[in-house]
């Protein structure tokens, strides 16, 4: 969904991501420690993203694999658009969130 909507002024990018359809995600990742194997630690990401695919999520864990020692164990994934279609309109200009 692309949105055609010209802003006065900065818009925050995390805003404009919102607006283009991305949501909040989290991730969980467990990994086993490089020097004890038999360890598992956990690390929390978060962006916005956009659901299904979570492109984002996704280069963040193709990086971690290609330059971090620690393998991979498993990812349990979160994901909420904050601002939905029907909660947002503009109106002459100005945005109004319900």
């Amino acid at each position: 969904m692309t949105s055609n909507v010209t802003l006065k002024g900065a818009v925050a990018k995390d805003f404009a991501k919102q607006l283009a359809g991305y949501g909040l995600t989290t991730a969980e990742i467990l990994y086993r420690r490089p020097d004890h194997t038999w360890l598992l630690q956990s690390y929390v990401w978060q962006d916005y993203d956009l659901f299904p695919n979570f492109p984002a999520l996704n280069g963040f864990l193709a990086f971690w694999q290609d330059k971090i020692e620690g393998a991979l164990f498993s990812v349990t994934v979160a994901h909420s658009r904050l601002i939905k279609p029907a909660e947002i309109k503009a109106v002459d200009g100005v945005f109004r969130l319900h």
